[in-house]
């Protein structure tokens, strides 16, 4: 199996579990992993739950595309944020529901988005920046996310969803469920009076983000 046909796979598989995990409703979210100069990318108005490795567009890092059906609009995300992170072979970008319901809230801390509730999520995610609102797809938006990504490995786009970086598609898979989980006990701790991970604490599980 070559390298490209694995991440294919990989791909797939990965869309399949966020569906039935219930975090890609629609045609909403899109994941990408790249091998050296080449970016495999879910396609435009596609199922997540429904890909097959045939139909996956493959890109340069420049966005030109080399195979496959017209790459999701949402690519230049994840080709900026390549370009500056080499480290990063993988990217999930998502709608799932109780991200898109934080990044709508005001009054966010936009280097700090989300409080320090739970050792496991400053350990897997680090720091959750905010990054403010752009058009879908739109240049600008790419611009945002590749300058938050040089600090921050998940981050939340305001009134729009989630995207997580990693050096591999299983951990960024793993991130986006931690992100989406650590957004859903945000809103349910929302008005009560809460416990944090005391800050000196905090900083320390950061630091050995994996």
């Amino acid at each position: 199996m070559s390298m490209t046909s694995g991440a294919a796979e990989a791909i797939v598989a990965s869309g399949r579990h966020l569906d039935q995990k219930g975090l890609a409703h629609g045609t909403s979210g899109n994941i990408s992993v790249r091998i050296g100069d080449t970016v495999l990318v879910t396609p435009t108005n596609s199922r997540l739950g429904a890909l097959t490795e045939k139909r996956l567009s493959q890109v340069d890092l420049d966005g030109v595309r080399l195979a496959g059906p017209p790459p999701s609009k949402e690519a230049p995300l994840h080709l900026k944020l390549y370009r500056g992170r080499p480290d990063v072979t993988a990217v999930v970008h998502l709608h799932s529901t109780y991200c898109v319901a934080i990044s709508c809230l005001l009054d966010l801390d936009s280097d700090d988005a989300l409080p320090a509730l739970t050792a496991y999520s400053l350990m897997r995610l680090g720091r959750v920046a905010l990054v403010p609102f752009h058009p879908p797809g739109s240049a600008a938006l790419a611009d945002a996310v590749g300058i938050a990504s040089f600090a921050n490995r998940a981050m939340l786009l305001a009134n729009h969803g989630s995207l997580v970086a990693a050096t591999s598609l299983e951990a960024a898979i793993a991130d986006a469920e931690e992100l989406e989980e650590t957004a859903k006990l945000t809103l349910l701790l929302r008005g009560l009076p809460v416990r944090l991970v005391p800050n000196e604490q905090a900083a320390a599980l950061r630091a050995g983000t994996p």
